[in-house]
C-alpha cells in the first residue's frame, strides 16, 4: 500500500458504479452548485475583468487559429465532434496541474450524482490512481460482488477494460470503461504484482447497493462499525448501528474507516454532531480566506470509550472524521497514517448538463491543522500484515490492526 505522503490518491472511484467523483466522491467531499453557469458567460465574466485571466485574447486567438489550420489541412475529419469538443474541455481542466479538477459531460455528470446514492451498478471495487504515475489500483473489492467473485484482489493495477488501454486514461475516464448496463459483461486485464503477471478476467455488471455502514458486537460487549464511505444514506445507517448496539449492552466503540476514500461533507458532519460534544467540527478557507465553519451542537454526544481505526487509504471525509475526534480528545485513533485530503472540491454546473469540478478551498480540523499531503497521524501506530493486503476478505483473528483497536479499547473501558 502507498504510503500516505506519496500522493497516491487521485481521488477515487467506485468501480461499483462508476463514479467519477469516487464511491464517492472523489475521494473528496463534494458541494454541488445549482447555478446556471454557462462556458460563454464564464468567458465574457473574464473579459470584462482588469485582473489577469486564464482566458484571454491570445488564447481564444491560438484555437481560432489552430481551428482553421485543422479544417485546411488536417488529413482526417472528426467522426465525433462532441468528443472532439469534450477533449478541449478536458485538456483545459487538466492544464490546472490539479489531478482532482476535471470535466464532466452529461453521461459522467449523471452517473456521479447516482453515485452519491448508495446504489451503483457495477462490479463492487474500489480504485484509487496513482497522481505521479497514473496506475489505477483497486484499493478494496467488496465480498459478494461481481469483482470478488470474478477473482479480483486488492493491489491489482487496471490495464484494460474491454480491451481499452486505460493506462494513459485520467481515473473518471477510466471508470466509464468499467460501468455499463447491469447484466452486461466487462473484461478487465489486471497486472497482479504477487506473481508478476497479467490476469484477464470476465466481470458481470450489476446494481450494486453498497454496505456504507456494516455493525456487529464483538466479544466484551465492543461494538463494531465499518464505514466504507460516506454517501447520502451512511448517516442515518451510522446512527441507527449504534443506537442498536446501544441496546445490546455495548461499552465501547470502534470505528472502522479504513480503506474509505471519503464522501459527502454533509454527512460526516452530521454523523460527528451525533457524537461530538458543542463546539466546531470542521472549517473550509478559499483562496480570499473565506468559507464555512460546520458545527455541532449539545443535543447528542457519544459518551463511552471509542476508537477509530484509520489507514493509508482512509480519505478526505474519513480524516474529517478522524481528525475532528482526534482534537476533541473524545477516541483514540488506531492504525496507519491517513491519506492526506484536506481539500475541497466543489462542483459546477455549466447550463448545459455537463459540469466541472475544481478545488476551491482547504479544510481545516477543529483544532485548526490542515492535514493535506500530511495526513492525521495515529495514536497508536499499527501496520497490516504484509500477507493480509492482497486478501479480499480477512477475518477478525487474522486482521492485527482490529486485534489492536480491540485491546486499546478494553484498556481505556478498564481505565
Amino acid at each position: 500500500m502507498a504510503n500516505s505522503k506519496n500522493g497516491f490518491f487521485r481521488g477515487v472511484a467506485a468501480g461499483i458504479a462508476f463514479s467519477v467523483a469516487g464511491i464517492l466522491a472523489t475521494g473528496a467531499f463534494l458541494h454541488f452548485y445549482d447555478g446556471e453557469t454557462s462556458l460563454q458567460s464564464a468567458v465574457m465574466a473574464s473579459s470584462n475583468t482588469s485582473e489577469e485571466t486564464i482566458i484571454d485574447a491570445e488564447l481564444i486567438g491560438k484555437l481560432q487559429a489552430l481551428q482553421e489550420l485543422v479544417d485546411e489541412d488536417f488529413l482526417m475529419e472528426a467522426e465525433d465532434a462532441q468528443a472532439f469538443k469534450d477533449g478541449i474541455y478536458r485538456g483545459f481542466m487538466s492544464a490546472l496541474g490539479d489531478p482532482y479538477s476535471c470535466y464532466y459531460n452529461e453521461e459522467e455528470l449523471a452517473q456521479l450524482q447516482e453515485s452519491t446514492s448508495g446504489v451503483y451498478s457495477g462490479i463492487g471495487v474500489i480504485v484509487s490512481q496513482d497522481i505521479q504515475t497514473g496506475q489505477i489500483r483497486i484499493t478494496k473489492v467488496f465480498e459478494g460482488c461481481p469483482g470478488a467473485e470474478a477473482g479480483l484482489l486488492p493491489e491489482d493495477i487496471l490495464v484494460e477494460a474491454d480491451g481499452m488501454d486505460v493506462t494513459a486514461m485520467d481515473l473518471s475516464t477510466a471508470v466509464t470503461y468499467i460501468k455499463g448496463e447491469e447484466g452486461t459483461f466487462v473484461t478487465i486485464k489486471v497486472y497482479r504484482s504477487t506473481i508478476n503477471d497479467y490476469v484477464e478476467l470476465k466481470v458481470e455488471r450489476r446494481s450494486i447497493e453498497v454496505p456504507t455502514v456494516e455493525a456487529e458486537m464483538l466479544e466484551d460487549s465492543l461494538g463494531y462499525i465499518v464505514v466504507s464511505e460516506f454517501d447520502s444514506v451512511t448517516a442515518d445507517q451510522f446512527v441507527e448501528a449504534i443506537e442498536e448496539l446501544k441496546a445490546q449492552g455495548m461499552e465501547g466503540l470502534i470505528v472502522d474507516v479504513r480503506d474509505n476514500p471519503g464522501g459527502l461533507l454533509d454527512v460526516v458532519v452530521e454523523m460527528l454532531d451525533y457524537m461530538l460534544p458543542e463546539g466546531k467540527i470542521v472549517y473550509t478557507e478559499d483562496k480570499y480566506g473565506k468559507g464555512e465553519t460546520f458545527t455541532s451542537d449539545a443535543e447528542h454526544v457519544f459518551d463511552l470509550p471509542l476508537v477509530v481505526l484509520t489507514n493509508e487509504n482512509s480519505a478526505s471525509a474519513s480524516e474529517i472524521f478522524a481528525g475532528a475526534i482526534k482534537d476533541y480528545g473524545t477516541g483514540t485513533i488506531v492504525g496507519t497514517t491517513t491519506f492526506g485530503k484536506g481539500i475541497v472540491q466543489r462542483i459546477y454546473s455549466l447550463g448545459d448538463g455537463t459540469a466541472v469540478k475544481l478545488t476551491v478551498s482547504r479544510y481545516f480540523t477543529p483544532n485548526g491543522v490542515c492535514i493535506h499531503e500530511l495526513g492525521i497521524e495515529p495514536d497508536v501506530e499499527i501496520e497490516l500484515n504484509e500477507e493480509l493486503r492482497t486478501a479480499v476478505t480477512i477475518s477478525h483473528e487474522e486482521d492485527n490492526q482490529l486485534q489492536k483497536a480491540i485491546e486499546v479499547l478494553n484498556s481505556k473501558i478498564e481505565e
